[in-house]
């Protein structure tokens, strides 16, 4: 599992992005859609995505994104976990279970990402 992105869901996206690119200085790096949009974060390899979420179920609650293999095993490896449910990603898939204290654990992988 490598750390690759910080979720934040946000309720108003154009909001969210002029603070953090206007007030904060962070440098937009990708969209997608008109829902979704990360920055990079000074000093590190991590991002932050911001999105607006769906509804307001625990799947979509702030935390970690980490990249992993192949979510499809990680699940199969990780049975006893409090899986929240799953969501297709471009390029692949994303996963959410909550850790002991609740706090979402997202993992994501690129299975279905074409060659560069």
């Amino acid at each position: 599992m490598k750390l690759t992105f910080l979720y934040q869901p946000v309720k108003d996206i154009k909001q969210s992005v002029a603070f953090y690119r206007d007030t904060l200085g962070f440098d937009e790096s990708w969209r997608e859609g008109e829902q979704t949009v990360a920055f990079k974060l000074p000093g590190t390899e991590v991002e932050l995505m911001l999105d607006v979420p769906p509804d307001d179920g625990a799947r979509w609650s702030a935390g970690g994104f980490y990249a992993v293999d192949s979510v499809d095993e990680f699940r199969r490896s990780h049975p006893e976990l409090d899986w929240q449910g799953e969501i297709d990603m471009p390029g692949g898939k994303g996963a959410t279970f909550l850790d002991p204290n609740g706090t979402a654990v997202h993992l994501f992988d690129q299975s279905a990402a074409g060659p560069e």
